[in-house]
């Protein structure tokens, strides 16, 4: 595996659609899959989830860099987004599983995550508009620091993740990844940042956790 192409996508139904459009977030987190294929290709994954998939762009290239060999799920609290992501597989001739819901919430109990793609609500905001915001306003909206709706993921990933289970994230700057790589230290996960890019306003930066017992695959 070499390269994570960028998949088609219908920008035009994206924007009618009131959901997140691919900008400079989506595309560094493909940039950072595609630096990490060779830690995909050595970990064979079954199961590929990403939490909030938007346009449907991250999931669509997974499962089309995967071609077919592992089951492929979106979960996006956002129906106008569950559409979009469909869509988007469809148009790119690829199955995904789109489910509307909470975080992992709707992912049963038994399945156990290898690969657990997130690009969250990151910008530091209110704290009312995470849960009260319009529906295009908490596809950003982090709340105090940006983390409110990823720190609730935390304390999840011990029990979703397989034991060879990986975690990208998305964060910027004001987050504060290091104390993210900290706390996820206490859940038993090590990370480290893959990849960093500078633009317009902000410092992204994608981070990469797997279990303490598996830092090879750092």
């Amino acid at each position: 595996m070499a390269q994570l192409p960028t998949p088609v996508y219908n920008i035009e139904h994206i924007l009618n659609s009131n959901v997140y459009e691919p900008s400079e977030d989506t595309f560094l987190l493909l940039d950072a899959l595609e630096s990490d294929l060779p830690s995909l290709e050595c970990l064979n994954p079954t199961l590929v989830v990403e939490i909030g998939p938007g346009s449907g762009l991250i999931i669509t290239a997974l499962a089309k860099l995967l071609q077919g060999k592992a089951q492929c799920l979106a979960v996006d609290i956002n129906p106008n987004a569950c559409v979009v992501t469909q869509n988007t597989s469809e148009s790119n001739r690829v199955k995904v599983e789109v489910i509307q819901s909470d975080l992992l919430s709707g992912l049963r109990r038994e399945q156990k995550i290898d690969v657990l793609v997130f690009n969250p609500p990151y910008v530091v905001t209110p704290s009312e508009e995470v849960t009260e915001g319009e529906v295009i306003v908490r596809a950003y909206a982090g709340g105090h620091k940006g983390r409110e709706v990823m720190d609730r993921l935390f304390p999840l990933l011990s029990s979703s993740l397989s034991d060879k289970g990986i975690l990208y994230l998305l964060v910027i700057k004001e987050n504060d990844p290091e104390d993210i790589i900290h706390r996820l230290s206490q859940y038993g996960f090590i990370g480290k940042t893959l990849l960093t890019r500078q633009v317009p306003g902000e410092k992204l930066s994608v981070l990469k956790f797997t279990r303490s017992c598996d830092e090879k695959q750092l």
